[in-house]
């Protein structure tokens, strides 16, 4: 998907914003004035400011292992490497020992996407900026951007790092992974599976923060089978569910080049979505069948620069299920205006 035509890429800031709830500080405000020529450079400088930031805190240090010939004994002796070196000649061994350092895996993971970012198409400015803080990272390795563990724990020491981190994912997938014909086409810049994440991402956390009178969860729901074993049963879990009194809508996030598939030349709905939705109204419904509760499902589509967008509301058994559509290419109040119609028209609150 071209992102940078279905999306304003202001609102990407937006989104960005609810999902990872860090961007809402001050520091981060005067982005929202801002124009930016494409993507990269929206979040390049997300990172300048929160590195910066970060540097004025303190960048966080960590034990890392270090190998070195010394001639003081430190932490193990490497046997093998001191004969194969020689180092005795020197009145020296080859130890390994642990060091409190700057040089940890979050910080390589920072100065590498920064370096990155300093080769790519960006702004003169935002390149300046970068080597200025570049300076702060004397000392910590640079890594292979394509072998980044992201499986990474955080814990109150750096959790600051989390948002920043998440980031620099985005940066670098989607300059590694974006197509190439001679320069990279920053217009295409995520792919169809990040925008995807950071889509339903952001409607969990703007239901959640905006409508705080709505429990809004992402929950799991069991098959309500009446024989037979579950264990190879997929699992159900939605992206965002919205309960008020006795009234649940479960909204199901897609995002994807096409809204809708083809069939002998007529656009029809996605089979597998519409399915899907469809598992998890029912099957919440019979849970829940005899305690008075109203369920309603909706498929969400980010709409894309297709002519034709879904936007059908069924009653399927009893239960309301709607295909809808989300312009993300748009002022953002008129975003938060249609999200927030969906809340009034389900639940009749404000």
């Amino acid at each position: 998907m071209i992102v940078s035509k279905t999306i304003y890429i202001k609102n990407i800031y937006y989104m960005l914003s609810y999902a990872y709830k860090v961007l809402n500080e001050k520091s981060y405000r005067k982005i929202e004035v801002e124009s930016f020529e494409n993507t990269l450079e929206l979040l390049t400088e997300i990172l300048i400011i929160g590195v910066s930031k970060q540097i004025k805190q303190g960048l966080v240090k960590d034990y890392v292992d270090v190998t070195e010939s010394t001639s003081s004994i430190r932490g193990k002796i490497n046997i093998a490497e001191s004969i194969n070196e020689q180092t005795f000649i020197k009145g020296q061994l080859n130890c390994t020992y642990d060091e409190f350092s700057l040089n940890c895996y979050l910080n390589q993971i920072l100065k590498s996407t920064l370096n990155l970012l300093v080769k790519s198409e960006i702004s003169k400015t935002q390149k300046k900026k970068l080597k200025n803080l570049l300076v702060y990272f004397v000392g910590v390795d640079l890594i292979d951007l394509e072998k980044i563990n992201w499986k990474i724990r955080f814990d109150r020491n750096n959790q600051t790092y989390k948002m920043l981190l998440n980031i620099c994912y985005l940066v670098i997938n989607g300059l590694i992974h974006t197509e190439k014909s001679g320069d990279k086409k920053l217009m295409e810049f995520f792919d169809d599976q990040l925008m995807s994440s950071l889509y339903e991402k952001f409607l969990f956390n703007y239901y959640k923060k905006e409508h705080d009178n709505i429990d809004t969860k992402a929950s799991p729901i069991d098959w309500q089978i009446d024989e037979g074993r579950d264990s190879l049963l997929p699992k159900m879990k939605t992206d965002v569910t919205l309960e008020f009194e006795n009234k649940i809508l479960i909204i199901d996030a897609k995002f994807y080049s096409r809204n809708t598939s083809e069939n002998y030349g007529k656009d029809i709905h996605h089979a597998g979505n519409l399915y899907q939705i469809f598992a998890y109204v029912k099957n919440k419904d019979i849970e829940l069948q005899g305690n008075g509760y109203e369920i309603n499902g909706m498929l969400l589509y980010a709409m894309t620069n297709k002519s034709i967008q879904p936007d059908s509301d069924y009653v399927m058994s009893g239960n309301k299920i709607s295909v809808k559509t989300l312009n993300l290419n748009q002022e953002f109040r008129l975003i938060k205006e249609q999200l927030d119609s969906i809340v009034f028209h389900y639940f009749n609150v404000d």
